[in-house]
């Protein structure tokens, strides 16, 4: 009796494996996540720390593919190419997900049918700073000298949508202030060149600004989020100084092509899920002012449908376009 139990245990699991070939199999190769923006920026060191621990977990290294340029249009469309079969994946975040709807006049992919969500991972604020040459200490005395000098601040951002550029056009719309706008291709190049006097302003994640903050490169005015970071205690919030109700807040997570299997995209949030309840994970996030955040799929299209909703107001009420 004893010994057929096993073998109908044993057939038994022969065919559930033979049902569910994917999440049998599945990784048993790299995996290629590709990250639509330069290395160096916070998307490539966030998604670095999370491809690290999923590797460990999974036993399959996970590569990072920096696709920069063009809104996120180019690493996107590259992974709707590629093939659904969890072996190419991809950092979508407020960009590639939601502002480009409403900023971009022709978007090449859609994100409800080209793409399968399968879990957001972060949220992460901004800091506004200032080259140390201009005269102003706060917010305050920012939206005052702004408007003294109408179009003589020109603010970087690390391209046309990001929260670096639309967070801006939202802080001119409610401050009644003008500045220009200069995008770049990479965060780096960009706060290279507000270092160096290039550009005046910029409020950009916590990764790339808070260092060069700390460091007395530049100088921080406020945090876009609202209530004050655990990482940057002494950084006033830009709705506390002056502009109430003030907030942005950037998020991303990971995304692979349309029709990716079910188990697999069910194998991947819970892998997800495990990584950024590490310690490791947590301490590095906490440490680059990031937040973990995972969700389930419908939690992250309904994220991203919200998001298109909110930025898609501010596009049409600050008049932001693409530069």
């Amino acid at each position: 009796m004893r010994q057929r139990f096993l073998q109908l245990t044993l057939v038994f699991a022969a065919l559930a494996a033979v049902a569910m070939p994917g999440l049998a199999a599945y990784p048993d190769k790299p995996i290629r996540l590709i990250v639509p923006s330069a290395a160096g920026g916070a998307p490539d060191v966030l998604m670095r720390s999370l491809a690290l621990q999923l590797s460990q977990q999974m036993g399959v290294p996970i590569v990072i593919d920096n696709k920069p340029g063009g809104s996120y249009l180019i690493g996107t469309m590259d992974l709707i190419r590629s093939p659904a079969d969890g072996y190419t994946l991809a950092y979508g975040n407020v960009v590639s997900l939601a502002t480009n709807r409403s900023l971009l006049a022709n978007v090449p992919y859609d994100v409800d049918k080209d793409l399968t969500l399968i879990s957001n991972t972060l949220r992460l604020s901004n800091i506004m700073i200032v080259n140390n040459s201009v005269p102003v200490k706060n917010v305050p005395e920012l939206i005052a000298y702004a408007k003294k000098n109408p179009g003589k601040l020109a603010f970087a951002s690390d391209g046309n949508g990001t929260t670096a550029h639309l967070g801006v056009e939202l802080f001119k719309s409610m401050t009644g202030t003008h500045m220009l706008h200069v995008p770049y291709r990479a965060a780096t190049a960009a706060i290279t060149d507000l270092i160096g006097g290039g550009v005046q302003l910029m409020m950009i994640n916590t990764p790339v600004s808070g260092p060069h903050a700390q460091a007395g490169r530049v100088r921080a005015l406020g945090i876009s989020s609202s209530q004050r970071s655990p990482a940057y205690p002494d950084i006033p919030t830009i709705a506390e100084s002056g502009v109430p109700g003030f907030e942005v807040v950037a998020w991303g997570g990971i995304v692979g092509p349309a029709n990716l299997p079910k188990d697999i995209v069910t194998r991947l949030n819970a892998e997800i899920r495990t990584a950024l309840a590490s310690p490791a994970v947590r301490e590095r996030f906490k440490a680059l002012g990031a937040d973990t955040d995972p969700s389930t799929p419908e939690e992250f299209r309904e994220l991203s449908r919200r998001e298109t909703i909110k930025w898609a107001q501010v596009v049409k009420f600050s008049g932001a376009k693409v530069d």
